[in-house]
């Protein structure tokens, strides 16, 4: 199979340490084609501001590395909550969102995602309205380039976002104006594997992106997360492995890497820096 890299570009994520524009030079050490970074601290606090001299520097970084504008993706912290039973939780998540949303456009990332958050104050089906809600919220009158994804859950306790169908749910019912960017999805192979979907194999490989495509559709598909699993199928546990160390294997790996249906998309491996870099080379070599 001919490699396309214009997708099936692979990369990680990478620290913006010291400045965001170290995210390039730390990403290009690593052998990444695309990488993944924050914009601020995960853990809170005042973001970073983005004025002229950042994003010149970061420009620049870019620029120095060989990365074109586009090529990189940004996560969002991961204290956000969608389906709080705390309005102000939610009201906060909804700020954060929306504001990377607008430093992702300033950088010219390609898309943001972020987790759903725990519905286990609430309940399920509340859980489902609460995030719908929100993100319809987050996407009024916003104008910007980046995408918002939704990134699916291992679904350990009452994590929403854990299966194709819920996925489905939240999906049908947010409500964005012709002028704003629909909402897409963010796969994540160890929190798919988690939540009872079988990667391990060319077969299951294929079975599993056919109910994707059956239930949200394969267009709505825009980047995944490549990690192997240190947990069994279907065991609801969010435990990252290094490639081919894991649960799914590089069988697995190489399946979904050669996968006709996954042609269009990204790999970035969240797997820990100590080996991060032997993750990138055999992911680029099992792409084919």
């Amino acid at each position: 199979m001919k490699n396309n890299l214009k997708s099936r570009r692979i990369g990680c994520h990478v620290s913006i340490a010291g400045g965001i524009w170290n995210a390039p030079k730390q990403a290009r050490e690593f052998g990444c084609e695309v990488f993944q970074m924050f914009s601020r601290s995960p853990q809170g606090g005042k973001p970073s501001p983005l004025n002229k001299t950042n994003l010149d520097k970061f420009f620049a970084a870019l620029k120095e590395y060989g990365f074109n504008p586009g090529g990189y993706v940004i996560h969002c912290p991961y204290y956000i909550n969608l389906a709080s039973g705390n309005p102000t939780t939610i009201k906060n998540s909804i700020r954060i969102i929306r504001e990377e949303l607008e430093r992702a456009t300033l950088l010219k990332a390609q898309y943001i995602m972020a987790h759903m958050g725990s519905a286990k104050e609430v309940g399920e089906e509340k859980g489902v309205k609460l995030v719908s809600n929100a993100i319809t919220q987050i996407l009024k009158g916003y104008r910007g380039t980046a995408q918002f994804l939704i990134e699916m859950s291992a679904g350990a306790g009452a994590v929403i976002g854990d299966t194709f169908e819920e996925v489905t749910l939240i999906l049908n019912h947010i409500k964005v104006d012709k002028s704003t960017l629909s909402p897409g999805i963010c796969f994540d192979t160890q929190h798919a594997f988690g939540s009872g979907y079988d990667l391990r194999t060319p077969e299951a490989v294929h079975k599993t992106f056919k109910e994707f495509d059956r239930k949200i559709g394969i267009d709505k598909l825009k980047m995944a997360h490549c990690n192997d699993s240190m947990v069994e199928l279907g065991s609801h546990r969010d435990r990252h492995e290094h490639i081919g160390k894991g649960k799914i294997g590089l069988s697995g790996f190489k399946a979904l890497l050669n996968e006709p249906m996954l042609k269009h998309i990204n790999w970035y491996a969240e797997t820990e820096h100590d080996k991060v870099v032997e993750d990138i080379k055999l992911l680029k070599k099992l792409r084919g």
